[in-house]
């Protein structure tokens, strides 16, 4: 049986929210939401974390959290910098920040060699989505099956400001059709609406976007360097160019070489954008606390 592991994207720099959210303290006891993902991927059988990081708080993460999870699980750091799994022949002074989501998976390309699942660090996925992961990642998983844990868009909107969401198509088999990334999204009135792109775009309160929550096989790495080269030559001159995930999911569901399962435990999600959106993500937090859903203090 395999015994998956947790990849965090833990080195975004927070430019809208004015500072590392990713390791903020927002629970009762200053936990950061990134601990109650991995809390609750200990219960889903989870063996290893591995945290994707800046250089510049790769310290500051090792100190928080090797007293706090060493002896309850695996743990690993590694460091996103503007050069990483970056041939000489592309590295441009000019460029001020990484390549996204999908370079940050790149990184940990030579570290992680069974099943993993992938998340935000400043996203609250809930018990139910690590369960659903657990699950496909030690009995379902193949070098051509991944899965995503699915989310309604009414559920995964900020009250603070616009976000970006990657908005779904799927079969009939529940399974991912394609993504397109929509931007400026924000309730008006009792409509949802893209303001991205150039035009405005109503989208239905149910249709199911992604929050970064995938499951993969470690296949999923060989086909991320081939997308990456791909993507570099094409952006050579791009010092803004990003390289994401769906990128890659998308390319390898158009060529009919994986297929991507979408599970249904996506059942809660928060997050932090705005600085707007702390006091809601504490009180909510309290209320998990105070129902039994999470200890008193998650590590004691």
């Amino acid at each position: 049986m395999n015994i998956p592991t947790l990849l965090i994207l833990a080195a975004g720099i927070g430019s809208r929210y004015g500072g590392n959210k990713q390791i903020e303290g927002f629970g009762p006891s200053e936990e950061t939401i990134m601990e109650y993902s991995i809390y609750d991927a200990i219960r889903a059988g989870f063996g290893r974390v591995v945290f994707i990081v800046r250089e510049e708080i790769l310290d500051l993460v090792k100190n928080m959290f090797v007293p706090k999870l060493e002896g309850k699980v695996a743990l690993d750091f590694v460091v996103q910098s503007l050069n990483s799994q970056l041939p000489s022949a592309f590295q441009n002074p000019e460029r001020k920040k990484p390549f996204g989501t999908g370079h940050a998976v790149l990184c940990a390309r030579n570290l992680i060699h069974e099943p993993f699942a992938v998340i935000n660090a400043d996203d609250f996925y809930g018990r139910e989505a690590f369960d659903e992961l657990g699950k496909f990642l030690t009995a379902q998983v193949q070098p051509d099956c991944y899965c995503m844990v699915g989310f309604a868009l009414k559920n995964v909107l900020s009250e603070n400001g616009t976000v970006s969401r990657g908005v779904c198509e799927t079969d009939s088999d529940n399974k991912l059709v394609g993504m397109v990334e929509r931007t400026s999204i924000a309730r008006e009135g009792n409509k949802i609406i893209s303001r991205g792109e150039g035009k405005l775009l109503e989208i239905a309160p149910d249709t199911p976007v992604s929050m970064n929550c995938w499951g993969f096989h470690p296949s999923f790495f060989v086909e991320t360097e081939k997308q990456w080269s791909i993507f570099l030559e094409k952006n050579k001159s791009n010092i803004k160019s990003e390289f994401y995930i769906p990128m890659v999911v998308n390319s390898l569901i158009q060529e009919k070489k994986a297929s991507i399962k979408i599970l249904e435990g996506g059942k809660i999600w928060f997050g932090v954008t705005y600085p707007e959106d702390k006091p809601p993500v504490i009180a909510y937090l309290k209320e998990l606390h105070a129902s039994g859903e999470y200890p008193g203090n998650l590590w004691e």
